[in-house]
């Protein structure tokens, strides 16, 4: 019988400590799968308009390229002993080109270069036109602010809790298997609970009209959409937090704790292009913890 040939783990590199802190996240989850881990370097060949009539194409470094690949390796080899670990240099365009990256991967993973969490990390990068085409899931991940000089020796980790709660937001007019599958496996993988936070409908609003509940229980329309994958992972503790108003913000606030945010994305095309979406947009541009991003139909 023929094998399903193994899916990497992705990630993208730029040199920067949030580059290496998503190396570091995505090397644990690659070990966490049992899959190797694919570094890859886009680059983009710039024209110098300036320097002929016609312009000239200044090919990059590749010596750099090769060489920020090699120290990644390296180093991610000596802190994940036994991690298969692959390198490559990817030309073109680095949006179109991580997408493809992503496309042969079990996920893509990306570090966020933001300066604060009030600027948000994806604003007019890489990332967003990334994250608005990639046809699987993508995880970005920023490097946790130490309150030092981004220069001072330490080594880069991932911003929320290792040891935290995977939070998932689910829409209940719309839930996704995608999203909760990715959710599931996530909070399983890493021996921890999953909290669900959802908007509450007319029915389930209190009579003094508060904004916010959260409960250790389960509610009937919830339940309904995570019944089956309570039954496919019954070792996953499941709470739930109803939320009115805006869900981004709400996703946001639950999250600080957490090892891991996972949204949904749905796949459309907007008359600009390609889009996150409003709630995807907030979490992407305030949240702490790495935030996964899955698309869906």
């Amino acid at each position: 019988m023929p094998t399903t040939p193994v899916r990497p783990v992705v990630v993208g590199l730029d040199g920067g400590r949030a580059g290496l802190a998503a190396a570091d996240w995505a090397a644990h989850e690659a070990l966490l799968r049992g899959v190797p881990l694919r570094l890859v370097h886009a680059w983009e060949q710039l024209i110098v308009p300036y320097a002929s009539l016609a312009g000239v194409a200044v090919p990059p470094d590749p010596k750099r390229s090769a060489r920020l690949l090699t120290d990644a390796r390296a180093r991610l080899s000596r802190r994940h002993p036994g991690l298969e670990v692959i390198t490559d240099r990817l030309p073109g365009d680095p949006a179109t080109a991580l997408v493809a990256a992503g496309t042969d991967g079990e996920m893509l993973v990306l570090g966020s270069r933001g300066p604060g969490r009030a600027a948000g990390f994806l604003l007019g990068s890489v990332a967003r036109r990334v994250v608005a085409r990639a046809e699987g899931p993508v995880v970005l991940v920023r490097a946790a602010d130490t309150g030092k000089p981004e220069d001072d020796g330490r080594e880069p980790v991932a911003g929320g809790s290792a040891g935290g709660d995977v939070v998932v937001g689910v829409d209940l007019d719309g839930p996704d298997d995608a999203v909760l599958a990715f959710a599931f496996e996530a909070a399983a993988r890493r021996g921890t609970a999953l909290r669900v936070v959802h908007g509450r409908g007319p029915a389930d609003e209190p009579a003094d009209g508060a904004g916010l509940a959260e409960t250790d229980s389960v509610t009937a329309p919830l339940g309904d959409v995570l019944r089956p994958w309570q039954e496919k992972f019954p070792g996953v503790p499941v709470t739930a937090q109803a939320v009115i108003g805006q869900a981004g913000a709400h996703l946001v606030d639950a999250s600080g704790d957490a090892a891991l945010l996972v949204v949904g994305r749905t796949v459309r095309q907007g008359a600009l292009g390609a889009h996150v979406g409003p709630v995807t947009d907030a979490v992407l541009r305030h949240a702490v913890p790495p935030v996964a991003v899955v698309p869906h139909p």
